[in-house]
């Protein structure tokens, strides 16, 4: 009854119901609600207040900075474990601080850490949007992601958030435009950046070619990821904790690329994948399992793509993702 009545204007949605329905549905309270009110006017010349702002942004410190980083990095993990449907309001809150920093700091020295703090939350903030359905919020946050790159004059965190971005095109049916993206983020990070961006880079590439029909393209670039992939036992960089990407990640990212080819290897990939994923990275299991289930499909091995499906249905409603879930209903319907 509720719902007809706030469907229909009839009823406000209360408070309350606000919190509940945000977690369930991954949204903003502005994509619950609707759009805000306008604030009041400012001030007859509003110097008094723009001169507070710039003094209050003034005092984000290095270790004020590294707070916020630090932030980002719980609702990384929070998110990896448990999914984004939940992580709304903390995350909107979140990027609202580290932007009004951004816009009142006044000095370039200044301004580069707190650009590649909002670089680094927008992308997670993006993905996020990804994995709940809001493709709109998605793709403004990766161009703010952009814009604070740009700011710090970091080619790495631009080549990641214009390559991330790649997937927004992807989701929306243009897979073709996707690898013409992630090409020209390789373009942008030419020869600078780490083995495991550049890898990442290459991976991500190798995905967009698959789902764009590019076979052979496909195999060269996941061959350059396997290439550039540091030998090293770390999954991520000091200077871009954006990426995690070891030696086992790529064996379960080229098990998914090659399953989009129906690929026979895909398989074997897979399942030495499984036995490595970390236990932490609920999300990235659940696109495993789905994984899998193409994978067998391709192979007609029905029975046990529906065993896939089952656990990937089961950890896509544990994370709320509703990326998943219609990947796991579209599989679904070729049983």
């Amino acid at each position: 009854m509720y719902a007809s009545e706030w469907e229909n204007g009839k009823r406000a949605i209360s408070d309350r119901y606000a919190v509940i329905l945000r977690q369930l549905l991954g949204v903003t309270d502005t994509e619950l609600r609707g759009a805000p009110l306008a604030a009041a006017p400012p001030s007859a010349d509003g110097y008094d207040e723009l001169l507070s702002r710039i003094d209050s942004a003034g005092s984000v410190s290095e270790p004020m900075v590294e707070a916020l980083n630090d932030q980002t990095e719980l609702l990384r993990t929070m998110d990896r474990q448990m999914g984004a449907a939940g992580l709304v309001d903390q995350m909107t809150g979140h990027l609202s601080a580290l932007e009004d920093a951004l816009n009142f700091t006044v000095l370039p020295t200044a301004r580069r850490p707190v650009a590649l703090a909002l670089a680094g939350a927008s992308t997670l903030a993006a993905w996020q949007a990804i994995d709940s359905g809001a493709v709109e919020r998605a793709w403004r946050h990766y161009e703010l992601a952009k814009r604070a790159a740009r700011d710090a004059e970091a080619p790495m965190y631009l080549a990641h958030a214009m390559a991330e971005q790649a997937y927004v095109l992807c989701e929306a049916g243009r897979p073709s435009l996707g690898v013409d993206l992630v090409r020209s983020a390789q373009h942008t990070l030419a020869r600078d950046g780490s083995p495991r961006l550049r890898a990442w880079l290459y991976a991500a590439e190798a995905e967009m070619c698959a789902h764009a029909g590019l076979p052979d393209d496909c195999r060269r670039a996941l061959d350059a990821a396997g290439a550039s992939i540091p030998s090293d036992s770390g999954d991520r960089d000091p200077d871009m904790l954006s990426i995690f990407l070891n030696g086992a990640h790529l064996i379960r990212w080229r098990g998914n690329v090659l399953a989009l080819l129906g690929d026979a290897e895909a398989v074997t990939s897979l399942y030495d994948a499984l036995q490595a994923v970390d236990p932490t990275f609920v999300r990235a299991q659940g696109g495993l399992h789905a994984d899998l289930a193409q994978a067998h499909l391709a192979r007609a091995e029905y029975d046990d793509a529906n065993t896939h499906l089952r656990q990937a249905r089961l950890l896509a409603s544990r994370t709320g993702s509703v990326r998943q879930r219609r990947r796991v209903d579209l599989l679904s319907a070729r049983l």
